[in-house]
């Protein structure tokens, strides 16, 4: 048991001892004289200053005696060895003089007391139950010796003060100020050592030890040890003991023990009872903390506002808010008043089923009792606000906050930046950031990857790159999130130089095996077409050393399939075996894609049949890509029996695989079936997607009926169905080539009013198409539009017109062209 400790392992200091006889060793220090600044005195320092004090202090008392310029001289020579002989001289003599001359020492010279000096006062102070004083003497000479210091301590202790009056009240108090600072070695030591001396530690001391070590299983030697001994069990170690056990989550351990305690006539406490109700609503079972509330009332125990907040939150997490209520009522008519821990617990489980309405009755509630929010309150309302979409009222409650004088967290600004970020508001959490800063907080890499993120996404990467490097200037070191994001942003702009470049500085900035950035490196080679680039990192990751992932190979493959070189992405696919990976849905899926674009049934069999064989279950993607194989071979009804067969095993159709099959009978000319397949979506709950309705559209102006097609825009004009620009181009474009210009003129203003992006390039296609069927004059009506919107005609688009002016002997409009051409700066190639 206890003595098994003092075999532990302190990590001491080394201590300079000094003996002052054969029993007693102290620490040596300075003298007082280099402490204080020295006077010159003309008074002759006697030859034995301990005596001179001693006497002093008996002839003329410590106040009169430490007046004078005599006593100051003589105090200035004194070493700590001196000090320690009046000190111990004074306890024997005036016990309450030998702690004031040791206060007098250590706060007007800032003496530092040996060891010794300190032993002595606090037997004095142990003699005189100065309990609280002796603590404090405890706890600073500790303070200064630190964790590891018991071993030397407690042969001082033992050797020099073994048969001193209250002796064992020392050693004790000892224990508790180890115990206290979290010393639990120490502590641990100095209680073995009692052991062997046959002194008793108090149950202050078990306890503060149990508590120290109720996460482990040493706790148990402690409580066996707490049985063996004289001291008296409290309720208070029994509660200890249960928030041990519910720690170390043995919580039907907890519940044995509370049993068996009140069959020693130790009954619960409401302390006991809380920690066991908390660990079981932290556990989900909040019903059955009910239980243990209801047994606090059998045993005529008042909980307190603690246990009802316990099992309002308890309740909360779990979602039922009525019953969180009801208990909160409760509470009042038994007299435990709610406190702002009780409404904060309601308003956050309101916050966590999004019903801030209910939050914000809370809250009005809270204020008529008198109670005012507190940073928890502000915290939850704008994490509630935020969860909900609601950031505007979030950034009014930080302003609110700080109005009242509150400092938000850096936690809380980077709730608000990231839903900014969310809202696609990256300019306003910018803003925020620096307001932020001006608070005087510091962002943290979180608040950076989050407004990092959210510039890649709307796709400025300068700027992000710019935030990156203002988070490395500050010493903030950045997480791989934000590096892979700015990298993967860089790819996907197809800004593979900056990307290669910024690449090559975070490996030589300690991210080199980081495979991730690897990977989406290669990616971003493959989607360029660079597939020798992207084999050459392959290379250079193999130099490192660094394990390749399944990506790493299913870029490769994807790079040569896109190349249309199948026999070198199946050779890709062998060294993935040789790496010890498999193949994934992924990599078959790929493969198959590639086939189906040769038209190659057979091959494409061949992988599903391996799949099948290796336990790779085929995808959403993997019979969508079978079903664009069956369009090709215009087999429609096969295609809609796979759409059958991905049900029947639980794979859901997306718009991808509907959209495939919308488009090749639309190409059928089957424009009936493809519209019913449109209901189909909506039947399973899925919405078509722009690109659906431009199939349609399409389908229609090709194979169908433009005016259909007219009217099909128009209802999804008018029923603000999100459409792209692609959808208007498509049917400008159709009416355009059968002459009905007015028509196409409708439809052109219709997309400009929606607020699509007009370029150059949707002009000179209309005016093109135009100008081929001689309609110049339309086609002039369309320039000049261009020209009311600000947006200047190219090169080629005015030589078209001029083409088309010099067809039908147009000789005045062909002198304005060419006049307007010279002006903005372009020079006709024909003159």
């Amino acid at each position: 048991m206890l003595s098994k400790w003092k075999a532990f392992t302190f990590l001491s200091k080394p201590h300079i001892l000094s003996p002052i006889s054969s029993l007693i060793f102290f620490k040596p220090s300075v003298s007082v004289a280099k402490l204080v600044e020295e006077e010159p005195s003309v008074l002759h320092l006697p030859k034995d200053p301990v005596f001179e004090i001693l006497s002093g202090l008996k002839r003329l008392g410590f106040r009169g005696f430490i007046a004078g310029d005599y006593f100051r001289n003589i105090i200035l020579s004194l070493d700590q060895f001196q000090v320690d002989k009046i000190i111990n001289c004074l306890r024997v003599e005036s016990p309450d003089f030998a702690v004031v001359f040791f206060d007098f020492m250590r706060k007007e010279y800032r003496f530092r007391h040996s060891r010794f000096s300190r032993f002595v006062v606090a037997h004095v102070l142990a003699g005189q139950r100065r309990l609280e004083e002796l603590r404090l003497v405890l706890e600073q000479m500790l303070r200064e010796e630190g964790c590891g210091s018991a071993p030397s301590l407690c042969e001082l202790l033992s050797n020099g003060f073994r048969d001193w009056d209250k002796n064992s009240w020392v050693w004790d108090m000892m224990a508790f100020v180890y115990s206290r600072f979290e010393m639990v070695h120490d502590a641990l030591y100095v209680l073995a050592k009692m052991k062997d001396l046959k002194l008793h530690a108090s149950i202050l001391t078990y306890n503060s030890l149990l508590y120290n070590l109720r996460h482990t299983d040493i706790m148990w030697d402690v409580y066996d040890e707490i049985k063996l001994s004289r001291a008296t069990q409290s309720k208070q170690t029994n509660s200890i003991v249960i928030d041990g056990l519910c720690r170390q989550s043995k919580l039907q351990d907890a519940v044995s023990f509370l049993r068996e305690t009140e069959g020693k006539g130790l009954g619960p406490s409401v302390v006991s009872l809380n920690t066991i109700m908390s660990r079981y609503c932290k556990l989900g079972f909040a019903d059955v903390a009910k239980s243990f509330f209801c047994m606090m009332l059998k045993y005529g125990l008042l909980p307190d506002v603690y246990s009802y907040n316990i099992l309002i939150h308890g309740l909360c997490i779990a979602g039922s808010m009525e019953e969180a209520l009801e208990f909160t009522n409760d509470m009042e008519k038994h007299g435990v008043e709610p406190d702002i821990v009780t409404y904060n617990i309601l308003m956050k489980g309101f916050r966590l089923l999004g019903l801030m309405n209910g939050a914000w009755k809370v809250i009005q509630i809270m204020l008529n009792k008198g109670l005012n929010p507190d940073l928890v309150t502000y915290t939850i309302l704008i994490c509630g606000h935020c969860q909900n979409g609601n950031v505007e009222e979030g950034l009014k409650l930080r302003e609110e906050m700080l109005s009242r004088g509150f400092q938000l967290s850096v936690i809380l600004y980077s709730v608000l930046l990231s839903s900014l970020c969310k809202n696609g508001q990256v300019d306003e959490a910018l803003v925020l950031l620096h307001e932020m800063e001006a608070d005087g907080l510091e962002p943290d890499h979180v608040s950076y990857s989050i407004l990092i993120h959210g510039l890649c996404k709307q796709g400025k990467v300068q700027w992000a790159l710019q935030l990156y490097n203002e988070m490395c200037l500050k010493r903030i070191p950045p997480n791989s999130i934000s590096s892979r994001t700015i990298l993967s942003s860089l790819c996907r702009k197809g800004m593979i130089l900056e990307a290669r470049m910024y690449f090559d500085s975070l490996i030589m900035n300690n991210w080199g095996q980081d495979i991730v950035l690897y990977n989406i490196m290669i990616d971003g080679y493959v989607r360029q077409g660079k597939v020798e680039e992207a084999v050459r990192l392959y290379k250079l990751i193999a130099g490192e050393g660094i394990t390749p992932t399944i990506v790493t190979f299913n870029s490769l493959i994807y790079g040569f399939c896109k190349r249309r070189n199948l026999a070198e992405a199946r050779r890709w696919m062998d060294t993935m075996r040789l790496h010890g990976l498999e193949p994934t849905a992924v990599t078959y899926t790929t493969l198959m894609n590639a086939y189906c674009e040769y038209g190659d049934m057979h091959c494409m069999l061949e992988m599903l049949r391996e799949m099948d064989a290796n336990g790779v279950g085929p995808t959403l993607v993997t019979y969508t890509v079978f079903i664009k194989m069956l369009c090709k071979q215009k087999k429609l009804q096969e295609a809609l029996q796979l759409l059958e067969d991905m049900r029947d095993k639980g794979l859901n159709p997306d718009q991808v695989t509907y959209n495939t099959i919308i488009q090749c009978f639309c190409e059928a000319q089957n424009i009936k079936k493809a519209f019913k397949l449109i209901d189909e979506m909506l039947l399973y709950n899925l919405e078509p997607t722009p690109v659906t309705y431009n199939i349609l559209i399409h389908g229609l102006c090709v194979y169908g009926n433009r005016k259909d097609a007219d009217k099909l825009l128009m209802s999804l004009h008018e029923r603000n169905i999100n459409l792209n620009k692609v959808a208007y181009t498509t049917i400008i474009k159709a009416h355009c080539v059968k002459g009905d210009v007015h028509i196409a003129f409708m439809f052109f203003r219709l997309m400009v009013e929606k607020g699509f992006e007009i370029s150059v390039r949707d002009y000179s296609t209309v005016i093109n198409r135009l100008c081929k069927r001689n309609l110049v004059t339309e086609a002039q009506h369309f320039f000049c539009m261009m020209l009311s919107y600000g947006i200047s005609p190219d090169q080629q688009l005015c030589e078209v017109l001029l083409d088309a002016y010099h067809q039908c002997g147009d000789l005045i409009s062909i002198y304005e062209m060419l006049a307007w051409m010279i002006k903005s700066g372009l020079l006709p190639r024909n003159s």
